[in-house]
């Protein structure tokens, strides 16, 4: 009898968890599900993330003291880099596109959006923010009966804003990233104390760039010596790869857990919480899904099945098991040590690349987050009643692109940008509370979106060097 594939395990695990939610939520056990099954998720997610900081530092240390030649680092690191940007790019700008054409917020109750316009107003007259199109709907006779009702909604929107924790410390996260210099994450990139950065997963950067530097040093030196050191780091490598293997057996029932646990924790007792949490938002989360599904099932498997020479279903069966990962982790670095085993393992592309192209692009390719940025801040101003003319847009595609970079590899990190684009173009970053409710579901889809392309990015890189196992 044929073995059950890995990806149809991880599929019928997330399928269950959904079932379980809808359970759990129909008889009130939301609380049973709290206290013994989602433990087994973050269990879960705790152990990729005790695997990936060791399987980078030592993957990339490997990777680089196996090309042994300085010259060809150096056009990959170029190559790596340029396609990720060029990506990133692309997908802000079919983000644009999508919001432009489809117009989510128009969709809103006329009223309602006036009302947004007046609170918007409201807050650019109290921080001494010039409204560029000049309309006022706060001063307009034809709106008098509608500006109390809006003024009421702007006190309210500020008290709650005032209170909620967790959006004043975004908010100071967001600010302190854009005083920062121009040149904040070349210091941020370097490490004062290795071990500091390693005890963080928050750091990762700081990670890859000691094991890329350690790396060249060893190519640097005596022949004889670096081979003593480079074969302990590969026991090493072995070791933490060897860990992926075991944690992956569990995987179908951990990913059970991780979607259980979260739809649970959205609907709590009330099985149709769930579905009105996306019918509220339906309008933006439908373009942020197009957006999302364009990326993944047609321009990368478009890239790769020419690249790799392989079919389309072949492609997915592959690497279907760190897109359903990704997805429910909603982590790109808890999902590193997977999209490597898929990489090396099932599209064939060496350790010498998927080991320098993946952890970097972990850290700095987040094409999903990118485009969810762009359509949420035009979605946004549209129901606020706001026209962002093209200087403006195209300065969402800058923002949002040098965000991306910064983007931590964690959950719901994207809000945090969001902020620093919504401020880049005048817009209130408190706003971002208007989309909370469904963010949490699009940031699974959107760490799909920056797994795949990470892999896309690696093929490429490998085909272009010559470096494709035969």
């Amino acid at each position: 009898m044929k073995k059950l594939a890995l990806h149809w395990k991880i599929i019928i695990g997330l399928l269950l968890g959904i079932i379980w939610a809808y359970i759990s939520a129909s008889f009130g056990w939301s609380t049973f599900t709290k206290n013994w099954i989602a433990p087994w998720g973050e269990i879960f997610i705790n152990l990729l993330k005790l695997i990936a900081i060791p399987l980078v530092l030592f993957s990339i240390i490997v990777g680089i003291s196996g090309l042994s030649d300085i010259k060809r680092l150096g056009r990959v690191g170029i190559k790596t880099l340029g396609i990720y940007l060029l990506t990133t790019v692309f997908a802000v700008s079919l983000g644009l596109v999508l919001v432009n054409v489809i117009k989510p917020g128009k969709y809103l109750d006329e009223n309602q959006r006036i009302k947004n316009r007046i609170t918007y107003e409201l807050w650019a007259q109290e921080n001494n923010i010039e409204i560029k199109d000049h309309r006022s709907y706060l001063t307009n006779p034809d709106y008098t009966d509608l500006v109390g009702d809006a003024s009421q909604q702007y006190e309210v929107e500020k008290s709650l804003a005032e209170v909620d924790q967790d959006l004043a410390k975004r908010k100071q996260e967001a600010r302190r990233t854009k005083e920062a210099g121009p040149l904040a994450f070349l210091i941020d990139m370097v490490p004062s104390n290795i071990f500091v950065s390693l005890a963080d997963n928050k750091l990762m950067l700081q990670i890859i760039f000691f094991a890329i530097f350690f790396g060249v040093v060893l190519l640097m030196i005596d022949k004889k010596k670096a081979d003593n050191v480079a074969g302990i780091v590969d026991g090493f490598n072995e070791v933490f790869l060897k860990m992926v293997d075991i944690v992956m057996k569990a995987a179908p029932f951990f990913v059970f857990a991780l979607m259980a646990a979260k739809l649970s924790e959205m609907a709590g007792d009330d099985p149709k919480a769930i579905q009105d949490i996306i019918i509220n938002l339906g309008w933006y989360s439908l373009v942020v899904v197009i957006g999302l599904v364009f990326l993944v099932f047609v321009v990368y498997p478009l890239i790769m099945t020419r690249v790799l020479k392989i079919s389309y279903t072949s492609l997915f069966r592959k690497i279907s098991p760190a897109q359903l990962l990704a997805f429910s982790s909603s982590s790109s670095a808890a999902t590193l040590p997977i999209t490597m085993e898929c990489v090396n393992d099932n599209l064939k592309v060496p350790e010498e690349v998927s080991s320098f192209v993946l952890p970097i692009g972990a850290t700095v390719n987040m094409d999903g987050t990118s485009l969810y940025q762009s359509i949420a801040v035009i979605y946004l101003a549209q129901i606020h009643l706001i026209d962002l003319d093209m200087a403006q847009q195209l300065t969402i595609v800058a923002t949002a692109t040098l965000a991306s970079i910064g983007s931590a590899a964690v959950p719901s990190a994207g809000l945090v940008m969001l902020m620093i684009v919504l401020d880049a173009v005048g817009l209130n970053p408190a706003w971002i509370a208007i989309i909370f409710p469904v963010d949490r579901i699009l940031d699974m889809m959107r760490t799909v979106v920056n797994v795949t392309g990470d892999i896309t990015v690696s093929s490429v890189i490998a085909k272009s060097e010559g470096f494709m196992k035969k």
